[in-house]
């Protein structure tokens, strides 16, 4: 992607409104799924004063390591940050642009990056990179404004195609597949990620066919005891808790126990994926949500299926 200089308010205004600036205008934008991708995958990592990589990172070295990746230059500090781009109020806000608060007595002491409507992915002193809700009691009395310093275009989601037969598996739960991951697309994802031969499609399971799309990886899977069925059936189309996740994952990776130091409050030793889910923290995949719980029967979403993969690769 062509790397893209953000430029003063007066320029930026000159760029949306087509007045001398040349081809830049015309350079190829980042889509809102390339942003949310890049941003998920570092959910999980921990708070570092003056941190700017992938091993720890604070809020300004966050939304810089993002930016950079996409093909943009951000300024280091949430205060420099803040003097770039143009202002946006908060109903107008879209993915990608920063959000700022006051946490400190200043300004701007702190910056994260909007995920559109009240969601946004931070870098917290006491959580690491997360998730959080404009919102919530403490970040709403503390919203200091936001920028737009890029655009970003339409998301081009690849999206599994439900058959009417798939949908009765999940149709009590309305399970919305363009947010969570079915084990279908788990599936495809982790055949993808480990290089597994998928030409078999001689799939062991009753509920999926030669020439479902699903059939080689679930297949080349099940050669592997990644996934075993339930009585028979894959269930391609129902999603995947995060307690179950951890188990695949530790199985298809072939993770083992660095140190246990499991503190997650629901997952107690008596859960049936303590093991696993001790696994996955001990080897820095997951940190949990933040608030000192797993999420043991969460539905696992396709940003955090994505986050897991790549701190696995």
């Amino acid at each position: 992607m062509k790397k893209k200089i953000l430029l003063p308010i007066f320029a930026t205004f000159m760029i949306f409104s087509g007045v001398g600036m040349g081809s830049n205008n015309t350079a190829q934008a980042a889509s809102v799924s390339e942003l949310t991708a890049t941003a998920s995958k570092y959910i999980g990592v921990p708070y570092v004063y003056g941190g700017t990589t992938a091993s720890g990172l604070d809020c300004s070295g966050f939304t810089q390591l993002v930016f950079k990746q996409l093909g943009y230059d951000l300024n280091r500090t949430a205060a420099s940050q803040y003097k770039q781009g143009s202002a946006v109020s908060k109903s107008d806000l879209q993915p990608g642009d920063l959000v700022f608060f006051n946490t400190t007595g200043k300004v701007a002491s702190h910056v994260g990056i909007s995920l559109g409507g009240n969601k946004f992915v931070h870098a917290g002193t006491s959580t690491g990179v997360t998730e959080a809700s404009l919102n919530s009691s403490y970040w709403a009395k503390r919203y200091n404004g936001a920028k737009r310093v890029a655009s970003f275009g339409e998301s081009n989601k690849v999206v599994a195609a439900v058959s009417s037969v798939e949908k009765e598996e999940v149709k009590d739960s309305a399970i919305d597949f363009t947010i969570y991951a079915s084990r279908g697309e788990v599936a495809i994802q982790l055949a993808k990620t480990l290089g597994l031969n998928t030409s078999d499609t001689n799939s062991p399971f009753t509920d999926i066919k030669s020439s479902s799309k699903y059939a080689g990886a679930a297949t080349a899977l099940y050669k592997l005891g990644v996934f075993t069925g339930d009585e028979g059936k894959f269930n391609p189309a129902s999603p995947l808790t995060r307690a179950q996740m951890a188990k695949v994952l530790v199985k298809a990776f072939d993770l083992k126990m660095k140190q246990d130091t499991l503190k997650f409050t629901d997952v107690p030793t008596s859960h049936w994926a303590h093991n696993d889910i001790s696994i996955l923290a001990s080897n820095g995949i997951t940190v949990g949500k933040g608030d000192g719980t797993f999420g043991t029967n969460d539905n696992v979403m396709l940003k955090h299926l994505t986050a897991f993969i790549n701190r696995l690769q």
